[in-house]
C-alpha cells in the first residue's frame, strides 16, 4: 500500500476521510487486476471535481473581473481548466508516483494516455478535498495550484487560441498578417486528411495535417509559434 501521508504533506491538506484521498488516486485499470480491493476506481471524484473546479474557477473571474465581457471570461477560464493545465497541476505535484494503475498502464509510455490520467486524477482529487473539507478548502487548493499560474496567461495571453496568438504577436513583432494555405488533400470523402501550411508573407513557417482546414491551420499555428519561438 502506498504512503499517501507524504502525498498530503506535498498538497498541503490532511484528509479526515483517507480512503476519499485513496480513491481519488485509483485508475479503473488497478481495479481489474485487484477486483477485490475494498475501494471503486475515481471516476465519480472526477466528475465532481470538475464541477467544482469550473465553479470556483467562474466565481473568481466574475468577482475579480466586474467589467469584462463573458467572452473574454470563457477563454480565461478555459485556458484556467483545461486538460494542459490539469496535467500541468499534475506534474507540480507529482500526482504520478501515489497513483494506483495495472501494470500494464504503468509500462504504457503513451504521452496522450498518460496526461488524461493525469489531468483525470487530479480533478478527482479536488472533488475528495470538496468532499473531504468542503469548498473553501476546495478553494485554497485551486488557488496554490491553478490560479498561480493566471498572471502568466494573461501576461503570454495563452487563452487565446492558436491562430488568434500567431496572428496577434506576428503583428505585433512583425506587423505581418499571418495566411495559411493548402499545400495538400488526400484520402476518400469521408475520411480526408488536409495539409495546411502557415506562412509570413510569402514564408512557410510550418504545416500541419488534420481531418478538417481548421483543425490543421491550428496545428501549423501552433506549430508556427514553437519555431519562432513566441511561445
Amino acid at each position: 500500500m502506498k504512503d499517501l501521508s507524504i502525498f498530503e504533506k506535498k498538497i498541503g491538506f490532511v484528509f479526515k476521510n483517507k480512503d476519499l484521498l485513496t480513491q481519488s488516486l485509483i485508475h479503473r485499470s488497478y481495479l481489474n487486476e485487484h477486483p477485490n480491493f475494498r475501494l471503486g476506481q475515481n471516476e465519480r471524484l472526477e466528475f465532481l471535481g470538475d464541477a467544482v473546479l469550473e465553479l470556483i474557477i467562474t466565481e473568481f473571474l466574475y468577482h475579480k473581473y466586474p467589467n469584462e465581457q463573458e467572452g473574454t471570461m470563457t477563454n480565461w477560464r478555459a485556458s484556467l481548466v483545461n486538460s494542459k493545465m490539469l496535467t500541468l497541476v499534475a506534474k507540480n505535484l507529482k500526482i504520478e508516483d501515489y497513483l494506483f494503475l495495472s501494470k500494464g498502464e504503468e509500462k504504457d509510455k503513451s504521452v496522450k494516455a498518460r496526461r488524461l490520467i493525469l489531468a483525470n486524477s487530479v480533478e478527482a482529487l479536488i472533488g475528495a478535498i470538496y468532499l473531504d473539507q468542503g469548498i473553501e478548502q476546495a478553494k485554497k487548493f485551486i488557488e496554490k495550484y491553478f490560479l498561480i499560474h493566471f498572471k502568466d496567461i494573461l501576461k503570454n495571453k495563452l487563452y487565446l487560441d492558436p491562430k488568434s496568438r500567431f496572428q496577434e504577436v506576428a503583428q505585433e513583432k512583425l506587423s505581418i498578417t499571418p495566411s495559411y494555405k493548402l499545400i495538400s488533400e488526400s484520402g476518400p470523402d469521408h475520411a480526408k486528411v488536409f495539409k495546411i501550411g502557415a506562412y509570413l508573407a510569402n514564408d512557410l513557417i510550418a504545416d500541419a495535417e488534420g481531418s478538417s482546414k481548421q483543425e490543421a491551420e491550428e496545428k501549423a499555428a501552433k506549430k508556427a509559434i514553437e519555431k519562432k519561438g513566441w511561445e
